[in-house]
């Protein structure tokens, strides 16, 4: 994969947080929204929790308004489905969730889920993308995972990037992640990453093949703090791209 190829998703929940943790009508999603595609992102992501912590109902709607792509992560239940057909955004992205969790702890195990439960993914799956929702699964860089993804009908998969950002043995990791991409592109799938990257280790990732597209937010936000969003993304967009 040509690094030049490669996709940025800004994922704006960390904004939502601190208009949630004061109730207040500001910082602006939409302005968010704004400065973030003015700034060259390809796409807007948004996790739409079951606990609303950041994001909130309204607000997936008034950015579906806004964003010219818009990718939603979600848990995968049948509340979440509903308000996924009814906003329709480009793309969904499903991921676990545990409520006491700080953030998305790792992919979701397809390996620990019983029969009922892969055959309710692989139905959601089907249902979306005939709605012309691409969607994709949240998973470890692990080959059996990715096998199961298949066998739920998964045509796009994102790489939970979380353990290569936090080891310290980041050659091993990094192997993981290559050879997992690998796989997935050998069966035609397509693969993005995500999770805990940030300008410093984001550069390796962007040298593996096969990966398309990387959603990034906690690190973009924090870094506009002292720089502001709009150069925060392209910041990492020139890294990204090299």
């Amino acid at each position: 994969m040509n690094r030049k190829h490669i996709k940025l998703g800004v994922n704006i929940d960390h904004i939502a947080f601190i208009k949630k943790s004061r109730n207040t009508d500001y910082p602006d999603l939409l302005k968010a929204v704004d400065i973030a595609q003015e700034a060259g992102a390809d796409q807007i992501t948004i996790h739409l929790r079951e606990d609303r912590r950041h994001i909130q109902d309204i607000d997936v709607k008034n950015i579906r308004s806004k964003a010219q792509i818009l990718n939603l992560e979600m848990a995968l239940t049948e509340e979440m489905v509903a308000v996924a057909m009814q906003n329709k955004p480009n793309f969904c992205c499903l991921v676990p969730e545990k409520r006491e969790e700080i953030t998305t702890e790792g992919g979701l195990d397809l390996i620990k889920m019983n029969k009922s439960k892969l055959n309710y993914l692989k139905e959601t799956i089907i249902i979306l993308n005939k709605n012309n929702i691409q969607t994709s699964i949240f998973i470890d860089p692990d080959i059996e995972q990715i096998e199961k993804a298949i066998n739920c009908e998964a045509k796009i998969i994102e790489l939970h990037t979380g353990a290569y950002a936090n080891s310290n043995n980041k050659t091993y990791e990094l192997e993981k992640l290559k050879n997992a991409a690998h796989f997935a592109s050998q069966n035609n799938i397509s693969v993005n990453a995500g999770h805990g990257l940030n300008i410093e280790n984001v550069g390796l990732i962007c040298d593996l093949p096969h990966i398309k597209e990387l959603n990034i937010g906690h690190s973009i936000i924090a870094r506009s703090v002292y720089i502001g969003l709009k150069d925060a993304i392209k910041e990492m967009i020139s890294i990204i791209r090299g």
